[in-house]
């Protein structure tokens, strides 16, 4: 008789972003931290995202994350799910209207007691649609070219 197999979930690492403000900067330099963004997502796509804190939490080895608040803006973007692995926070995102770039803000609260604050855009396209948009850029093979938001870019724009 077979027997049935379990499998266990793992996140997907193409939809992850790191945490990377906390990189000493020498006296008088200003370096702005990088924008987070994700690889965007269909309106009907339901995928796990991640954000490592590892950085956040360098030297203290014994922290972990204690609680994980979300918020979307706009909010027709829906958190349908919120789980922490190691320095992993993954998120479960859902809906979302095409053409619009969300900002999801993510606190974060530690066994230790340090709180950690992001905002990570994440685009929403339509993605289902093979037809380019109408004066949309692309390559030799008829892809259509995006800009670091993954939003086509048009001609004449």
């Amino acid at each position: 008789m077979p027997t049935t197999v379990t499998h266990v979930w793992r996140p997907s690492i193409a939809r992850r972003v790191v945490l990377d403000g906390f990189v000493p900067v020498p006296r008088g330099a200003s370096a702005a931290p990088s924008v987070l963004v994700w690889p965007a997502k269909d309106p009907a796509d339901v995928l796990d995202y991640e954000l490592d804190i590892t950085a956040a939490l360098a030297g203290n080895d014994t922290d972990t994350i204690a609680t994980v608040d979300v918020v979307t803006v706009p909010t027709d973007l829906v958190c349908t799910a919120t789980a922490a692995d190691g320095n992993l926070v993954i998120l479960w995102l859902s809906a979302g209207t095409a053409g619009t770039t969300y900002s999801v803000r993510v606190s974060i609260g530690t066994a230790g007691g340090r709180s950690i604050a992001r905002a990570i855009q994440l685009p929403v396209q339509s993605l289902a649609n093979s037809a380019a948009p109408a004066g949309s850029l692309t390559n030799g093979a008829g892809a259509v070219i995006t800009d670091q938001n993954g939003n086509p870019i048009l001609i004449g724009s």
